[in-house]
């Protein structure tokens, strides 16, 4: 059905994912929810995704665009063999692989591009998420409406790596893994729309890929408040706390938080519940047997939003103990289902959590003895959990949601719409002026 004369038309969007299945990063949530937000405004969607693909809602198409999947389980890291090898951007993500580059990105890009040449008339605006590789600018180059979400830069996730890095073997590493950044700086300063969650992210984006500040727009991202909502049927265990860890990575500050709870269980029971899957290998994994901690600590991973639900509303404080966060979708879900939080001041993580005493309970990053004072005094309050609860879970309801994210962004995409008629008006006016185009 066309849309009244009043309103302006639905669009047709291609929506780029490199890694989007839900379960590892808060990025597949927001392909995730965004793409069903925007159909249930009258949009169209369709999801261009790497593997592991996308969880959609029925009414978003799926394109997947395998490509040699060499992170995939249960052998990561693998080897593709020759035969695999199809085209030449199967080649180049593997000869950047081999030499140590996380190569996903980059390939995924190229991929993307290379399906969009074939369906030019179909869409109205790509948007990508975060993936800033060689075959965004391509599509830039031919003229695309093109809008990038980057929920913050990788480059902070690099610096904090190399600083935490144990060996000179290990830096060396993370610095070949995190070569793909300089290509995602490059992309990123080219484009001329910049979508970001929140104003902290801005800030970075702009110092660290070199965005001029007026090309970056903050969309904050939302939660289901009916969803993600209390559950007074079901008891709080007594020293439970909740975390979500979807990545092993320095950034996410999980170490410091098990080491808060070694503290704190030499005086008193405490245990500890993991949103995530247990890695043999990992560095979370060797902490919590170094700190005696093998039976107070339990993962979870691969259960359903009801569950994830359930599990807070059995947590007596959720933890968001990073050094960074460009937002923080475990933030303010947990605050949504009502449980206190206690969250660290790094990155983005104030302008999303509010005040201390009054919405959440903060604390400095990278302090385990401070993080563990912190949790502390919000278990021996019972009355000020309840009052953080309350109002941690009215402020996500009064300001974030999906439709909200969602209407939003639409505003974002007619704006880039608007950018491109600009620029492809302007080598004709050139012309129509005497001037040879550029």
């Amino acid at each position: 059905m066309p849309a009244p004369a009043d309103q302006p038309a639905p669009l047709r969007v291609a929506m780029l994912s490199y890694r989007g299945k839900p379960h590892v990063g808060g990025q597949g949530v927001y392909v995730s929810r965004l793409s069903a937000a925007l159909t249930d405004l009258g949009h169209h969607v369709t999801v261009l995704g790497g593997p592991p693909y996308p969880e959609l809602d029925p009414r978003v198409a799926l394109v997947e665009l395998g490509g040699l999947d060499i992170w995939a389980p249960p052998h990561p890291m693998r080897k593709p063999r020759a035969w695999e090898l199809k085209d030449w951007i199967d080649v180049a993500e593997h000869v950047s692989f081999v030499t140590g580059n996380f190569s996903e990105p980059m390939a995924f890009s190229l991929r993307a591009w290379r399906h969009l040449l074939r369906r030019r008339g179909e869409f109205d605006v790509v948007h990508d998420n975060q993936t800033l590789g060689w075959g965004i600018l391509a599509m830039r180059r031919q003229g695309w409406p093109l809008l990038e979400t980057i929920h913050h830069p990788i480059t902070v996730d690099r610096r904090l790596e190399l600083a935490h890095a144990r060996t000179l073997r290990e830096q060396i590493g993370k610095r070949r893994w995190y070569a793909f950044t300089r290509m995602q700086t490059r992309v990123a300063k080219r484009l001329p729309r910049v979508l970001t969650v929140s104003e902290s992210s801005k800030r970075d984006i702009a110092q660290d890929h070199g965005v001029p500040p007026e090309r970056i727009h903050v969309v904050p991202v939302g939660v289901d408040p009916e969803l993600f909502s209390p559950r007074p049927d079901v008891a709080r265990v007594p020293g439970r706390l909740i975390t979500t860890a979807s990545a092993d990575v320095t950034m996410k500050g999980l170490s410091f938080l098990l080491e808060a709870v070694a503290k704190l269980r030499t005086e008193r029971h405490l245990e500890l519940t993991i949103i995530g899957r247990a890695k043999s290998d990992s560095a979370a994994s060797r902490a919590i047997s170094e700190l005696g901690l093998a039976g107070a600590v339990t993962f979870v991973s691969g259960v359903s939003d009801d569950r994830i639900v359930e599990l807070y509303a059995e947590a007596e404080l959720a933890v968001v103990p990073s050094l960074y966060e460009g937002f923080s979708l475990p933030a303010i879900e947990a605050m949504s289902c009502g449980v206190p939080l206690v969250a660290t001041t790094g990155g983005a993580l104030p302008e999303v959590a509010g005040t201390h005493g009054e919405t959440c309970f903060l604390t400095e990053p990278g302090d385990a003895e401070a993080l563990a004072a912190v949790l502390r005094d919000a278990l021996d309050d019972p009355g000020a959990r309840a009052r953080v609860g309350e109002a941690g879970r009215r402020r996500v309801v009064d300001q974030w949601s999906w439709r909200h994210t969602a209407e939003r962004t639409v505003e974002q995409y007619r704006a880039a719409l608007e950018d491109a008629a600009r620029s492809a008006a302007a080598p004709n006016r050139a012309v129509r002026a005497g001037a040879a185009p550029t």
